[in-house]
């Protein structure tokens, strides 16, 4: 990587000046010069560099040359929920610490990868701000500290990213996401009161909007039981279930909180 600024140039000459306030000067003129200057990319994608998949089906855009659409995201776990809402699921994830990277890379792996959406976080990482580090510099001279090149040192931003990428799935039969809850044992859930989860039947975790599911009135935090009275042991049954009962309607068992419900649904 290229280095743009070397601030050792104007130390060296705050050093040789005799005057305090013009080597107060000389010194911030420095790290201005560093901290302004344009940022240095690596040649590598980052974002394609991190990437790790999540979906073992090769899940892609249902579109032949999808343009991806770039979107900043606020809280993972929400926009995680309001995406598999939406009909979409989750393709895979790029998650790493680095300078100034343009969202122009992330379009360009989404691109590669055929995603019809993406949603970037990014979070500033340590480094003390320029104005801290103005602050020592201005005490240090106060006190007559000498300054070392190390001190006045501009440390490049550093940012923490985060990326997820979506692809539209088809029109689903029933439109849920579930997963497989493992009730806590006793020992786990030391003096807390709360019940453990049930081991029966998988949790929904999100109901596509709608879809047969939703319209059935399924809701979020359901715990899907039996579909005509066989049981929904994990995500493997369910979609089996649903595929061999596509077309016909069905009795959804389920647990809302403590109450037992039957939802009528046509798949």
């Amino acid at each position: 990587m290229k280095v743009l600024c070397n601030p050792a140039h104007l130390t060296s000459a705050a050093r040789a000046s005799g005057s305090g306030y013009y080597r107060l000067w000389l010194l911030l003129a420095a790290m201005t010069l560093c901290m302004t200057a344009p940022a240095a990319f690596a040649d590598d994608n980052l974002y394609a560099k991190n990437y790790q998949a999540q979906n073992q089906g090769n899940l892609h855009s249902l579109q032949a040359s999808p343009q991806p659409e770039l979107l900043s995201g606020t809280r993972r776990d929400d926009d995680n929920i309001t995406m598999l809402e939406d009909g979409y699921d989750l393709m895979g994830f790029s998650a790493f610490e680095a300078g100034e990277v343009p969202p122009s890379l992330a379009l360009e792996h989404g691109r590669a990868i055929q995603a019809d959406k993406i949603l970037v976080y990014v979070k500033k990482a340590g480094n003390a701000s320029p104005s801290a580090k103005m602050e020592v510099i201005k005490e240090a001279i106060k006190k007559g500290q000498s300054l070392t090149e190390k001190d006045v040192a501009a440390q490049p931003g550093k940012y923490r990213y985060y990326a997820t990428f979506w692809a539209k799935l088809p029109p689903p039969v029933l439109g849920v996401h579930v997963i497989k809850l493992v009730p806590r044992s006793s020992a786990q859930a030391g003096d807390e009161q709360e019940t453990a989860p049930s081991a029966d039947g998988v949790r929904v975790i999100a109901v596509i909007h709608g879809s047969a599911a939703e319209q059935a009135g399924l809701l979020r935090g359901d715990q899907l039981l039996t579909i005509n009275q066989e049981k929904v042991n994990d995500a493997a049954t369910l979609s089996s279930l649903v595929r061999r009962y596509k077309g016909s309607s069905v009795t959804l068992n389920i647990q809302r909180k403590t109450e037992p419900l039957a939802l009528k649904v046509t798949l």
